[in-house]
């Protein structure tokens, strides 16, 4: 370590000269780079690396180096910091396989077919003709003169073409050094079709993967990559949180210990548990030892006072608060109703439910844009492809749409937007939202069969208030790890209360921690504990100098233990409220 450098400094150039080693050396790598680590900084600079290295004989060969990012976020970022140099191509996953497969039409005319998803709707168009194949607004739709692809063809179609060794070699010649961005939430067959048919093969580019499989928080995500033909290569740095919370992370991952950037700076870690309460706590699978609502609130607020005597400021530039698990504390945050329209909260708070995830992620960056007349950024967030509007006519009827959606919005319920967006097609919705819908108008109550979930839970949808989309956005972007660009994944905050209790089917912190401590994890847990364990340190790993974890669920006393372990007997304390 030279004298100007700080731990964090050392541990980051160390990782890097490794990372250049394996470049020179032509070997694929994965750069493992925990939280804080400044994964994003490795990234550029082995592209700048990289751009030193080939600038001359990729311009020359017609050669670029693919540079795979999982959001269109992390792909800008990327690009502003290489200044779009010429032989880098940056894009999302999906973009890149089109990038290689939309040439091959012939073999996508064949394969479109055989695909579950398309075989009615060519079954209705008489068979797949002299159509071509493409791939722009991601919607499933069967044209004169083309096929639409949706986004969830691609990367399958994608995986078929790459047991042609024509393709892979296609592929390898434009595309000598591929580095993949947040590798353990990129989709596992595609990981493991680069696995079966490149790692370790003649002539196959150099691959480099970054990212950290303890972050991987998207259930199809490969997580951790292994392989024989992959160099792994550990980042052991953090230059966001102080030493009080990087001990902390050191002891829950031993396998990657950190160094900080200020070995003095000061910083707490506080861990408050309800195990004295000693009223009736709920009950059930989901629910079982959580708080009633209304205490969980008590407690909550309680652990708030204490905050604020410790010297905290709570204002959200300061201060950010994770609630993660408590589907009760909707009413806080105005989308009650919305809530209990569905049985799991998985549905809208990781936005399985398509109409939801539409709603949030589409339409509503959509209107946002609208309203601020950036109308590229509007067609951006509806899928970037601009419509023709040839005359003054097409963008008043636009213009009219938008207006009555801004209203609706305001003063109309989801199921009127709904409707609107049916209606007028602008923007239009997922196939399978209208599939749905259409199939809650022909549903008939008197034929003696049950409503099944999906429908029943639409039903309800429809009546509440569309403000509670809008409120459940903002809670999602403010509070929850589960946001499309990653959420709280990659930021960072002064300082992080987090409420952890029951109320999703796949998360339990309790088990999470008694499995923790146990000798060997059982193989049928295996998959749970990962998910739990990646989500605690994720929000764990979050503050720069203060965390508090306000438990609402009952621990055992294993749970406990692991507490005290990896937190320290001293900063765990029993809640009085």
């Amino acid at each position: 370590m030279s004298n100007h450098e700080s731990p964090a400094e050392e541990a980051s150039r160390i990782a890097l000269e490794e990372v250049f080693a394996c470049i020179q050396a032509g070997r694929s790598f994965r750069l493992e780079a925990g939280a804080g680590a400044g994964k994003t900084y490795s990234l550029v600079e082995a592209l700048k690396y990289l751009i030193k290295r080939h600038e001359r004989d990729f311009m020359r060969r017609g050669q670029q180096i693919a540079c795979i990012t999982f959001t269109n976020v992390a792909k800008d970022e990327i690009e502003a910091r290489t200044d779009k140099h010429p032989i880098i191509y940056c894009n999302t996953n999906h973009s890149f396989c089109w990038l290689l497969i939309g040439g091959f039409q012939k073999q996508l005319k064949a394969l479109v077919p055989q695909m579950p998803a398309w075989q009615d709707k060519l079954q209705e168009a008489g068979g797949i003709g002299d159509r071509g194949v493409e791939y722009s607004l991601g919607h499933r739709a069967v044209r004169e003169r083309v096929l639409s692809l949706h986004h969830d063809d691609v990367i399958p179609l994608t995986i078929s073409l790459m047991e042609n060794p024509k393709f892979r070699k296609i592929m390898a010649d434009r595309f000598p050094i591929v580095l993949i961005d947040e590798y353990q939430d990129t989709d596992k067959a595609w990981v493991e079709a680069l696995k079966l048919r490149f790692l370790g093969q003649p002539n196959s580019p150099l691959f480099g993967f970054f990212g950290d499989h303890w972050q991987k928080i998207y259930g199809n995500g490969c997580g951790e990559l292994n392989d024989a033909a992959v160099t792994p290569i550990g980042k052991k740095a953090n230059f966001r949180s102080v030493n009080a919370i990087v001990g902390c992370l050191n002891r829950m991952r031993p396998a990657l210990p950190q160094f900080v950037k200020d070995p003095a700076a000061p910083g707490r870690v506080r861990i408050f548990h309800t195990n004295g309460w000693v009223g009736q706590r709920q009950a059930g699978q989901h629910w079982g030892g959580d708080l009633p609502s209304e205490v969980a609130h008590q407690a909550l607020e309680a652990t708030k006072a204490k905050m604020i005597a410790d010297g905290w400021d709570l204002s959200p530039k300061q201060t950010k608060i994770l609630m993660l698990t408590h589907r009760v504390l909707a009413s806080e945050q105005g989308y009650s109703n919305l809530a209990d329209a569905f049985r799991y909260n998985d549905s809208y708070l990781k936005k399985e439910d398509r109409l939801i995830a539409f709603l949030i992620d589409v339409l509503e960056p959509a209107a946002d844009a609208y309203s601020a007349k950036r109308y590229g950024a509007m067609f951006e967030a509806m899928g970037g492809t601009v419509p023709l509007l040839r005359r003054q006519a097409d963008k008043a009827a636009w213009a009219a749409s938008f207006d009555r959606l801004l209203e609706l919005r305001e003063g109309g319920s989801i199921g009127d937007v709904v409707d609107h967006l049916m209606a007028e097609q602008r923007p239009r919705l997922p196939d399978r939202v209208e599939d749905l819908q259409n199939a809650l108008a022909a549903f008939n109550p008197e034929a003696g069969i049950d409503k099944p979930r999906p429908l029943a839970e639409l039903e309800k949808l429809r009546v509440v208030s569309y403000l509670e989309v809008k409120a459940l956005r903002k809670y999602l972007e403010g509070y929850s790890p589960f946001e499309t660009k990653h959420g709280v994944k990659g930021a960072e905050f002064e300082n992080v209360l987090v409420i952890l209790g029951r109320g999703w089917n796949q998360y339990n912190f309790g088990e999470m921690l008694e499995l923790a401590g146990g000798a060997v994890i059982p193989a049928n847990k295996q998959a749970a504990f990962e998910r739990n364990r990646n989500l605690f340190y994720v929000v764990c790993s979050r503050p720069k100098r203060r965390l508090t974890l306000l438990f609402t669920q009952e621990l055992s006393n294993a749970a406990l233990s692991r507490l005290q372990a990896w937190f320290g007997v001293d900063s765990i304390e029993a809640l009085v409220f």
